[in-house]
Protein backbone atom coordinates (compact mmCIF):
# COMPACT_ATOMS: atom_id res chain seq x y z
CA UNK A 1 0.00 0.00 0.00
CA UNK A 2 1.38 3.56 -0.90
CA UNK A 3 2.04 5.73 1.89
CA UNK A 4 0.13 9.16 1.93
CA UNK A 5 1.22 12.27 2.72
CA UNK A 6 -0.03 15.48 3.84
CA UNK A 7 0.80 19.38 3.66
CA UNK A 8 -0.22 21.29 6.33
CA UNK A 9 0.36 24.97 5.56
CA UNK A 10 0.12 28.26 7.53
CA UNK A 11 1.90 31.38 8.21
CA UNK A 12 2.67 30.17 11.99
CA UNK A 13 3.33 33.21 13.26
CA UNK A 14 3.48 32.20 16.00
CA UNK A 15 2.94 28.75 15.95
CA UNK A 16 0.17 28.10 18.52
CA UNK A 17 -1.23 24.77 20.50
CA UNK A 18 -4.18 25.03 18.42
CA UNK A 19 -1.62 24.44 15.75
CA UNK A 20 -0.03 22.03 17.05
CA UNK A 21 -3.08 20.16 17.64
CA UNK A 22 -4.06 20.08 14.03
CA UNK A 23 -0.48 18.82 13.52
CA UNK A 24 -0.80 15.90 16.07
CA UNK A 25 -3.83 15.10 14.31
CA UNK A 26 -2.78 14.82 11.08
CA UNK A 27 0.56 12.73 12.28
CA UNK A 28 -2.26 10.18 12.98
CA UNK A 29 -4.20 10.06 10.03
CA UNK A 30 -1.16 10.35 7.14
CA UNK A 31 1.98 8.78 6.99
CA UNK A 32 4.21 11.74 6.53
CA UNK A 33 2.90 15.69 6.86
CA UNK A 34 5.05 17.86 5.90
CA UNK A 35 4.21 21.17 7.78
CA UNK A 36 5.17 24.41 5.61
CA UNK A 37 5.96 28.09 6.17
CA UNK A 38 3.91 29.58 3.17
CA UNK A 39 5.91 33.28 2.97
CA UNK A 40 2.81 35.80 2.64
CA UNK A 41 3.99 39.09 0.99
CA UNK A 42 0.52 40.89 2.03
CA UNK A 43 1.49 39.17 6.02
CA UNK A 44 3.55 41.34 7.74
CA UNK A 45 5.65 39.01 9.65
CA UNK A 46 6.52 39.48 13.64
CA UNK A 47 9.08 36.61 13.34
CA UNK A 48 11.15 35.94 10.61
CA UNK A 49 10.99 32.82 8.10
CA UNK A 50 13.63 30.81 9.67
CA UNK A 51 12.48 31.89 13.76
CA UNK A 52 8.96 30.78 12.76
CA UNK A 53 10.84 27.38 10.96
CA UNK A 54 13.07 26.55 13.78
CA UNK A 55 9.77 27.05 16.32
CA UNK A 56 7.82 24.77 14.14
CA UNK A 57 10.84 22.08 14.65
CA UNK A 58 11.19 22.16 17.91
CA UNK A 59 7.53 22.19 18.75
CA UNK A 60 6.94 19.21 16.54
CA UNK A 61 9.51 17.14 17.17
CA UNK A 62 8.13 14.81 18.68
CA UNK A 63 6.15 13.58 15.73
CA UNK A 64 8.43 11.39 14.22
CA UNK A 65 6.76 11.56 11.17
CA UNK A 66 6.17 15.25 10.63
CA UNK A 67 9.10 17.44 8.64
CA UNK A 68 9.14 21.19 8.44
CA UNK A 69 9.70 23.13 5.38
CA UNK A 70 9.39 26.72 3.75
CA UNK A 71 7.92 28.12 0.40
CA UNK A 72 7.59 31.01 -1.78
CA UNK A 73 5.09 30.66 -4.35
CA UNK A 74 1.58 28.27 -4.78
CA UNK A 75 0.64 25.83 -1.99
CA UNK A 76 -1.21 23.79 -5.12
CA UNK A 77 2.47 23.68 -6.42
CA UNK A 78 4.79 22.95 -3.64
CA UNK A 79 2.26 20.10 -2.79
CA UNK A 80 2.35 18.72 -6.67
CA UNK A 81 5.86 19.16 -6.20
CA UNK A 82 6.10 16.77 -3.00
CA UNK A 83 3.76 14.09 -4.00
CA UNK A 84 0.97 15.23 -1.81
CA UNK A 85 -2.34 13.19 -1.34
CA UNK A 86 -3.72 16.39 0.81
CA UNK A 87 -3.88 19.56 1.91
CA UNK A 88 -4.31 19.74 5.88
CA UNK A 89 -6.18 22.77 6.89
CA UNK A 90 -7.61 23.29 10.64
CA UNK A 91 -11.09 25.80 10.85
CA UNK A 92 -11.89 27.43 13.75
CA UNK A 93 -15.34 29.03 12.64
CA UNK A 94 -17.64 29.35 9.95
CA UNK A 95 -16.00 32.72 8.59
CA UNK A 96 -12.69 30.46 8.57
CA UNK A 97 -14.50 27.79 6.11
CA UNK A 98 -15.81 30.59 3.96
CA UNK A 99 -11.87 31.47 2.81
CA UNK A 100 -10.63 27.98 3.17
CA UNK A 101 -13.60 26.64 1.24
CA UNK A 102 -12.51 29.21 -1.52
CA UNK A 103 -9.07 28.05 -1.37
CA UNK A 104 -10.07 24.30 -1.68
CA UNK A 105 -11.86 24.76 -4.59
CA UNK A 106 -8.73 26.95 -6.50
CA UNK A 107 -5.71 24.39 -5.08
CA UNK A 108 -8.08 21.15 -6.66
CA UNK A 109 -8.45 23.07 -9.95
CA UNK A 110 -4.64 24.13 -9.75
CA UNK A 111 -3.75 20.06 -8.58
CA UNK A 112 -6.85 17.99 -9.10
CA UNK A 113 -5.06 15.22 -7.77
CA UNK A 114 -4.86 16.61 -4.30
CA UNK A 115 -7.56 16.70 -1.68
CA UNK A 116 -8.08 19.30 0.60
CA UNK A 117 -9.05 18.06 4.20
CA UNK A 118 -10.57 20.16 6.92
CA UNK A 119 -9.94 19.51 10.99
CA UNK A 120 -12.46 21.20 13.32
CA UNK A 121 -10.21 22.82 16.03
CA UNK A 122 -10.72 21.32 19.59
CA UNK A 123 -13.20 23.54 21.69
CA UNK A 124 -10.41 25.14 23.78
CA UNK A 125 -8.65 26.18 21.02
CA UNK A 126 -11.61 27.88 19.07
CA UNK A 127 -10.89 31.08 20.03
CA UNK A 128 -6.97 30.78 19.57
CA UNK A 129 -5.14 32.67 16.37
CA UNK A 130 -1.75 34.16 16.33
CA UNK A 131 -2.68 37.91 15.79
CA UNK A 132 -4.16 36.80 19.30
CA UNK A 133 -1.35 35.60 20.63
CA UNK A 134 0.74 38.39 19.79
CA UNK A 135 -1.51 40.62 21.16
CA UNK A 136 -1.48 39.45 24.26
CA UNK A 137 2.58 39.36 24.89
CA UNK A 138 3.10 42.28 23.42
CA UNK A 139 0.79 43.72 26.60
CA UNK A 140 2.40 41.68 28.90
CA UNK A 141 0.14 39.44 29.18
CA UNK A 142 0.95 35.21 29.81
CA UNK A 143 0.44 33.24 26.82
CA UNK A 144 1.97 30.12 28.22
CA UNK A 145 -1.30 28.44 27.62
CA UNK A 146 -1.36 29.09 24.12
CA UNK A 147 2.18 28.20 22.69
CA UNK A 148 4.23 25.10 22.90
CA UNK A 149 5.86 25.10 26.05
CA UNK A 150 9.09 24.72 24.53
CA UNK A 151 8.77 28.21 22.32
CA UNK A 152 7.34 30.01 25.42
CA UNK A 153 10.46 32.15 26.32
CA UNK A 154 11.00 33.13 22.32
CA UNK A 155 7.71 34.58 21.72
CA UNK A 156 7.48 36.17 25.27
CA UNK A 157 10.98 37.53 24.28
CA UNK A 158 10.37 39.00 21.23
CA UNK A 159 7.13 40.24 22.05
CA UNK A 160 7.85 41.97 24.62
CA UNK A 161 10.67 43.85 23.18
CA UNK A 162 8.07 45.11 20.40
CA UNK A 163 6.02 47.37 23.21
CA UNK A 164 8.98 48.52 24.79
Amino acid sequence: MRERTAVCPGSFDPVTVGHIDIIRRASKMFDHVIVVVMINAAKQSCFSLEERVRMLRASTAEFPNVRVDSYNGLLAEYAASKHADAIVKGLRAMSDFEYEFQMALTNKKLSPDIETVFLTTSAENMYLSSSMVKQIASMGGDVSEFVPEVIHKDIVQRLNQRSE
